[in-house]
């Protein structure tokens, strides 16, 4: 994950990238900033086959986000900043802002 934070400090732009040895078709970001929703931010395939795609997020705040990979597979960030449990029996990722 790569953070960039705006001058103002109002916003932090955060590039999330999975690498190709998911072996995924597709994959989506779902986590706290999109109510979980998986159509709101697909990640692109770039031409390395990694996965990447870019979000804005209020510094200040920490937020859990996990990888739908292919519509069925979860997958957390090797990279995350920390895990904590989640519902079903799992952990989410999460990010510091």
């Amino acid at each position: 994950m790569k953070k960039t934070y705006l001058k103002t400090g109002k916003s932090c732009r955060v590039t999330f990238q999975l690498s190709r040895e998911v072996s995924a078709k597709k994959v989506a970001l779902c986590g706290d900033f999109n109510s979980w929703k998986a159509d709101e931010n697909p990640m692109k395939k770039r031409k390395d086959g990694n996965f990447s795609t870019t979000v804005s997020l209020t510094p200040g705040n920490s937020y859990r986000f996990r990888y739908l990979i292919d519509g069925k597979r979860w997958e957390n960030d090797w990279d995350a900043d920390e895990y904590v449990p989640n519902g079903y029996g799992s952990e989410d990722s999460v990010i510091n802002v």
